[in-house]
């Protein structure tokens, strides 16, 4: 196009622009159909080759798979444009599933390659991170379809672990799937956290490490929990599941990257128990989280997340048709409790969570599901187990659950209700070990709970009308079903254990057998079901609570042996040759005559401590008794006993052993065999040496008892010196006063003097008639000054005696606290000579004061004479003398009432002096007393230096004869540990 009038500048050049430009269109043609010429012959090629793989159809032979993935391989590494690479990736994709092998083999590299080198291409990394994933995971559905038999199902689940082993060689390979993750697109993010999530499967271990090194590698896999789009969420989900097995760092960054406040929103946007699978996922993640990690349970209580617990169980009124899913997920939320409150835990730890599950209402809440009617069996189960170990040790939860009342018509505890079950054959076996467990964790430590069990066994508390804790138990420890029986013996050994009280009133309890006879003990009652024969459960079950009830309770054993037909029961039991089964009765046995004999008292005389022994050495023979008392420990269910507190048991026959009883076996087992090896001359030592041991705990306490009066004697001494030194200044206050307004009055005095002096200098007229009366007035102002003066010398000298009678004080109470002997006797003379110069002093003073008196009447005598010849001087003057009268009257109130104050100190230091020959007489007597306190003391301790080397004799003979000594040390520690442990029970 050329501009109108410029034809003529530009008419020679147009023909060769057009020229040009027509060269370069049929040049730009040219090479655009090229393009297209190719790209349709690649792609009929690329068409008729994947034909023929799929539909089989092929003119020529057919490649079999390998050479197919071989050539696909070539083509993702020689290919320069995208979309060539694209499609071959897309074809190992789908050829990935069923050329497993041949893919994970060929593939694995170039894939990777894709994943580094084409990162702006969201497609083909979508592609890449999809082959790798079905390389890598293993399939259990097509697996099982596929699979012949085991071997070639087994060489299928090792394809895995080998690809994920060889794609974790190079640790940058999870740094780089970790940064792709980073990527929003759904097409490279979803199939990098399944990558991710079946790479953890196979090699959970390896990988964990490496994303713990990895720079904010798990805050990168936290992002997935905030993604909007929900498949991506729930996948992130499973994947921290994985993530964070059994790795304690990983666990505790995740809870620090905020996690449980989004799993427990994620939880309360679902629908809390009524939510999907989404809400158990997130249960599976917290309790990888919670359990047996201590900071992050710590962590979890401290973020106020046990109160928003409480929502999960409310559950309706109408409890019919429960989900599958919903018991899963309250299933999981039991357990997220137990996992807080469990016996494994530290106690101080649990008894913090269980206090805020019971200040939150959680237990409340709890103990609802408990009472609740048509809630599934399993689901009651677990909750029994779950209150049980919130109440566990807890006395103001134990407390709470004895208050709660079942829903019935008259309304029953809750415990009578779960005891009914427990001794009801007909109940779920699980259920009866729950109701058994949470029955023995009230009484965990709670002798309160114990003393209520046992009084509703004594005759005075039974009440015909209703049915209590003590009438179930027995009915149970009788009843023809076995474990039932066992289950009652256990549950009562646990109202017993650790409380000699209730062991002395459990002995009490009588029962009737049947109509005509006399009731029998319990404590009968129970060996006579022993030796009838019953069955192997029954019996290990009503030993226990024999060797429950008489360890450490000397009345219990004098009981059980006064029965003439239990010792010989029991060396027969022991003595004879049974088989399996009959050999860990023999041991319980053998425990039983064991305590008999440790904790006997040898109140009787067929059945003392040496008689015993002998028997057992007759007729068993202690090789033979410390043979049969092993059988217990070496019982394959006693090791398993004693694992956890909670009756965990595969069916109901393998239900023998009781985890608190095996801490008793465990304590008792090795004192029982030395107490049987022990001579009659060991036993009388011990005797001797236990004896001594109480006499020095006399002497010491006697000792003790001295020194507090001692103590109480000397907080009453250095009472009444406060007081005295309270006192004194007290007068030193009041004597600061007085020297304050005889100041006041001297300034007074001068102002006065000045005036006057202002007014003789204004009137000269009468300077000769008044001279004699100014001259007599100066010289009485003297006179009187130099009696102020000498008041003021007096109250100084009167201080001065103050102070030193505080020395005196004090110089008395160092004498009264140290009650030094040597020296008393001149000190005391000092004293009292110090007394006799300041009566002297007072005396003297006294003259002198009384000398003044004389002088100042006279003084003033002769001032009332002048004044009256003074009469007919100026007026002005007669003022001045008048106010002059007023002001020595004043003087004079003000000398008499520094006498009076005189005459109070006067007073106050006779009472001193009193109170000095007073302190004279205790100090007296308290040295006296001192004198025979330090001669008892010096008694003493040589007597508790003779005790301690008899003490440290005895000891190391009863060392060297292989008995176990404690220090004192010891046994402080240990019962400072004890009063720690029951400070954080409060």
């Amino acid at each position: 196009v050329c501009v109108p009038g410029s034809v003529s500048q530009h008419s020679a050049r147009f023909p060769y622009y057009c020229i040009i430009f027509h060269l370069f269109y049929i040049f730009y043609a040219a090479y655009v159909n090229s393009c297209q010429l190719v790209l349709k012959h690649r792609t009929s090629v690329s068409m008729n080759f994947f034909r023929g793989v799929i539909t089989g159809q092929a003119t020529g032979p057919q490649p079999t798979g390998a050479e197919t993935i071989q050539k696909l391989c070539d083509r993702v590494a020689s290919s320069t444009l995208l979309e060539d690479r694209r499609d071959a990736v897309r074809a190992l994709k789908s050829l990935s599933k069923k050329y497993r092998m041949e893919v994970g083999t060929q593939a694995m590299d170039h894939l990777i390659n894709i994943l580094q080198t084409d990162r702006s291409d969201s497609e083909i990394l979508g592609y890449a991170l999809d082959t790798l994933y079905n390389i890598i995971c293993n399939d259990e559905e097509e697996e099982q379809d596929e699979s012949e038999d085991e071997n070639a199902q087994k060489q299928t689940d090792d394809l895995g672990a080998q690809f994920t082993e060889k794609f974790i060689q190079d640790p940058e390979h999870i740094t780089l799937l970790l940064t792709l993750l980073e990527e929003f697109d759904f097409h490279v993010r979803w199939p990098g956290v399944k990558l991710l999530t079946a790479l953890l499967k196979n090699q959970g271990v390896q990988v964990q490490g490496i994303v713990l090194v990895s720079p904010m590698g798990v805050s990168r896999l936290m992002d997935l929990l905030a993604d909007s789009r929900e498949v991506i969420r729930n996948d992130g989900l499973l994947l921290l599941q994985q993530l964070t097995k059994g790795n304690a760092a990983i666990q505790k960054i995740v809870a620090f990257e905020n996690a449980f406040e989004r799993l427990l929103e994620i939880i309360s946007d679902e629908g809390c128990s009524d939510g999907g699978i989404v809400v158990e996922d997130c249960l599976l993640l917290l309790l990888n989280l919670l359990k047996n990690n201590s900071s992050n349970q710590n962590f979890f209580k401290e973020g106020s997340y046990i109160q928003k617990m409480k929502p999960w169980f409310e559950v309706g009124d109408d409890n019919s048709g429960w989900s599958a899913q919903k018991v899963t997920n309250l299933h999981l939320m039991l357990q997220l409790v137990r996992v807080m409150v469990s016996p494994v835990n530290s106690p101080g730890a649990t008894a913090s969570c269980q206090k805020s599950m019971y200040q939150c209402g959680l237990l409340q809440q709890l103990c609802t599901i408990l009472m609740a009617t048509g809630v599934p069996a399993d689901i009651l189960t677990e909750t029994i187990n779950t209150v049980s170990e919130v109440i566990r040790g807890s006395q103001v939860n134990q407390d709470y659950f004895a208050s709660v009342n079942a829903p019935s018509n008259p309304p029953r505890p809750a415990i009578v209700v779960l005891l009914m079950s427990m001794v009801n054959e007909r109940q779920p076996f699980v259920l009866r070990c729950a109701v058994l467990y949470c029955f023995q964790c009230f009484l965990y430590r709670n002798q309160k709970g114990q003393g209520e069990i046992v009084s509703t066994l004594l005759p005075s508390t039974i009440d015909a009308n209703s049915i209590s804790a003590g009438q179930l138990l027995c009915g149970g420890l009788f009843s023809v079903d076995s474990l039932s029986n066992w289950c009652a013996a256990v549950a009562l050994a646990h109202a017993l254990q650790d409380n000699l009280t209730q062991k002395e009133q459990l002995l009490r309890v009588q029962l009737a057998t049947s109509l005509g006879k006399p009731p029998v003990s319990l404590l009968q009652q129970c060996t006579n079901i022993l030796s009838q024969g019953s069955k192997v459960q029954t019996r290990v079950g009503l030993l226990m609570l024999l060797c429950t009830w008489i360890s450490n309770c000397p009345i219990a054993v004098t009981h059980f042996l006064h029965n003439q037909d239990n010792v010989p029961f029991l060396t027969a039991q022991i003595s004879e040759n049974l088989g399996e089964d009959e050999r860990l009765v023999q041991g319980l046995c053998a425990l039983l005559l064991g305590i008999c004999i440790y904790y006997n008292d040898n109140s009787l005389e067929n059945y003392t401590k040496e008689k015993l022994k002998q028997l057992i050495e007759k007729r068993i023979g202690k090789e033979n008794f410390v043979e049969k008392l092993g059988f217990i420990t070496k019982h394959e269910l006693y090791s398993r006993a004693a694992l956890k507190p909670q009756p965990v048991f595969p069916s109901p026959e393998q239900m023998l052993f009781d985890h608190e009883f095996t801490k008793l076996v465990k304590e008792l087992e090795g004192v029982i065999t030395k107490a049987v090896h022990k001579s009659s001359e060991e036993d009388k030592k011990e005797e001797e040496v236990k004896k001594t041991l109480e006499q020095h705990d006399n002497i010491v306490t006697q000792y003790k008892e001295l020194i507090r009066e001692q103590d109480a004697q000397i907080q009453e001494l250095k009472e009444q010196v406060a007081s005295m030194t309270t006192q004194t200044d007290q007068m030193q206050a009041t004597i600061s006063q007085q020297l304050s307004q005889i100041q006041q009055h001297k300034d007074q005095y001068n102002i006065l003097k000045l005036k006057l002096g202002k007014d003789n200098q204004s009137q000269p007229s009468t300077q000769a008639d008044g001279s004699q009366v100014n001259g007599l007035q100066t010289e009485e102002l003297s006179q009187l000054r130099e009696e102020l003066e000498e008041l003021r010398k007096q109250h100084t000298l009167l201080q001065t005696q103050v102070g030193d009678k505080d020395a005196l004080i004090d110089s008395l109470k160092s004498a009264a606290q140290t009650s030094e002997s040597s020296g008393g006797g001149s000190a005391d003379t000092e004293l009292l000579q110090e007394l006799e110069a300041l009566k002297s002093q007072v005396q003297s003073q006294l003259a002198d004061i009384n000398q003044l008196k004389t002088e100042r009447q006279e003084l003033l005598r002769r001032a009332e004479a002048g004044a009256a010849d003074a009469a007919p001087s100026s007026d002005g003057t007669s003022d001045a003398i008048k106010e002059l009268e007023s002001r020595l009257s004043a003087q004079m109130s003000e000398t008499e009432r520094l006498k009076e104050s005189q005459a109070g100190l006067e007073q106050q230091l006779a009472s001193a002096t009193s109170t000095v020959a007073i302190l004279q007489t205790e100090k007296t007597k308290l040295q006296s007393e001192l004198q025979e306190s330090k001669k008892e003391q010096d008694d003493l301790l040589m007597l508790l230096a003779d005790q301690d080397q008899k003490i440290h004799g005895l000891k190391q003979r009863l060392k060297d004869l292989g008995e176990p000594v404690e220090d004192e040390d010891d046994i402080d520690a240990r019962e400072q540990t004890s009063d720690e442990e029951d400070e954080d029970e409060d």
